[in-house]
């Protein structure tokens, strides 16, 4: 294929940050605690962050386990904090406890972030309705990537969603990058590229020494040959 493959990586420091783009990331996801699956880092860790390598950078905003916004003024607050830092790409998505958008948390945080492009995250693979979350987000200003596996268990299982979604795109609420992680494999990757998905996300496949160690270059490299030859 002509068209080059997004590789984004999870990135916890300016360490793995380097790390990933030797290794031929194009984009990182930056978060603190992946113990509660990724929050919000302290500005201090983007700004050395944003100081150590020039590829896009995505900010996660979520101040706690699970998928309610839980305090939306502080979202807001914290929101506004990484804007002044100097951030301008932000990962996000929020449910309520009956499993569809809180669109209104969702609205009042990107109402702080003019002119930034975001990635609706994992969320969307546990939302009640899938179709319904997309369409009612369709129009939010600079949301341009989902962050999915198909499925709340990872590819495996979501391959199917993520292969019927590919095949709409262009169709209301599905103009949005596919930006396929979680439980992603390499082996995964051929059938992915032949649907004409062209955007993957690691995390645990960048750190064979698991999440107490840092980025390993050679292992991203791996996934850049691997995409760079589909």
């Amino acid at each position: 294929m002509s068209t080059r493959a997004v590789l984004e990586v999870i990135a916890l420091d300016a360490e793995d940050a380097v790390a990933a783009q030797a290794g031929g990331a194009d984009r990182l996801e930056l978060v603190t605690d992946m113990a509660a699956d990724g929050l919000t880092p302290p500005s201090r860790t983007f700004t050395a962050v944003r100081a150590a390598v020039d590829i896009d950078l995505r900010v996660m905003l979520r101040l706690t386990d699970g998928f309610a916004a839980g305090d939306v003024d502080r979202l807001v607050g914290v929101a506004g904090d990484m804007r002044a830092a100097g951030a301008d790409q932000f990962v996000l998505g929020f449910l309520g406890a009956d499993g569809d958008v809180d669109l209104a948390a969702v609205e009042r945080v990107v109402a702080e972030l003019p002119g930034c492009r975001w990635t609706f995250h994992r969320a969307i693979d546990r939302a009640a309705d899938r179709d319904a979350l997309r369409k009612q987000l369709a129009d939010l200003p600079g949301l341009d990537t989902y962050l999915t596996a198909g499925a709340a268990t990872g590819v495996d299982e979501g391959l199917p969603t993520l292969l019927a979604e590919a095949r709409r795109r262009g169709e209301p609420g599905y103009g949005q990058t596919l930006l396929v992680g979680g439980g992603l494999r390499l082996d995964h990757v051929p059938g992915l590229r032949a649907a004409g998905i062209d955007a993957f996300h690691i995390g645990g496949a960048a750190r064979p020494g698991g999440w107490n160690r840092p980025v390993s270059t050679p292992s991203v490299r791996e996934w850049r040959r691997m995409l760079d030859e589909d």
